[in-house]
C-alpha cells in the first residue's frame, strides 16, 4: 500500500516524506519520495515537523503521537495496522477530529469505475509501477506466506501460478 501510496502523491506533485526502517529508505527514495525518516533513528511525531496529511500503512504509534505531527488543519488516515490501533481509533479518532483543526480516520473506500480508469491511466503512464521484492512458485506458497509473516518486505510478495 505505501509503494503505491507515494507514488500517486507524486503524480499529484506532493512533497512526500517517507517513513520506514533503514533497509527501505533507498527503496522510497527511488519510487519519488522527496524526503525519508529512518522510524528506528528518528521520531518524526516529534521533531517539530508537521505535516498536512499523515497516511499509515502500519499503525505502530499512539494516535495522540500522529495528531501531534499534523499541522493545523492536517489529516491522519490509517489504512492498516493492529486490532489494536484500528480499535483506538474508532473510538478516540470522532473526539480528536471534533475537538480541534485535525482530523483522524481509518480509510474504507469503495473503488467505483471511475477510480479505476484513474489508476489505469497512472499505470500505463508509468507514473506508478508496482515495487517487487520476492516472486514465488505457487509451489512454495508456504515460503512466502512465512517471508510476508516476518514483517518486512521491502514490496509486493507474488505467487507466480505454475501452467500445468
Amino acid at each position: 500500500m505505501g509503494t503505491f501510496a507515494v507514488q500517486i502523491a507524486k503524480s499529484f506533485g506532493t512533497c512526500v516524506t517517507g517513513v520506514d526502517t533503514t533497509r527501505k529508505l533507498d527503496m522510497l527514495q527511488s519510487i519519488g519520495a522527496d524526503r525519508v525518516i529512518d522510524y528506528t533513528q528518528d521520531d518524526f511525531t516529534n521533531n517539530g515537523q508537521s505535516y498536512d496529511l499523515i497516511l499509515d500503512v502500519a499503525g505502530y504509534r499512539s494516535i495522540f503521537d500522529y495528531k501531534r505531527a499534523l499541522s493545523p488543519g492536517g489529516t491522519y488516515v490509517m489504512v492498516g495496522g493492529s486490532m489494536a490501533r484500528i480499535c483506538q481509533l474508532m473510538l478516540l479518532g470522532p473526539c480528536v477530529s471534533m475537538a480541534g483543526s485535525k482530523k483522524m480516520g481509518i480509510l474504507v473506500h469503495r473503488t467505483n469505475k471511475n477510480d479505476q480508469n484513474f489508476f489505469k491511466e497512472l499505470f500505463e503512464a508509468g507514473k506508478v509501477v508496482p515495487v517487487i521484492d520476492r516472486r514465488y512458485p505457487l509451489s512454495e506458497v508456504a515460503e512466502a506466506l512465512r517471508y510476508l509473516g516476518e514483517g518486512h518486505p521491502k514490496g509486493k510478495v507474488v505467487i507466480n501460478m505454475e501452467m500445468l
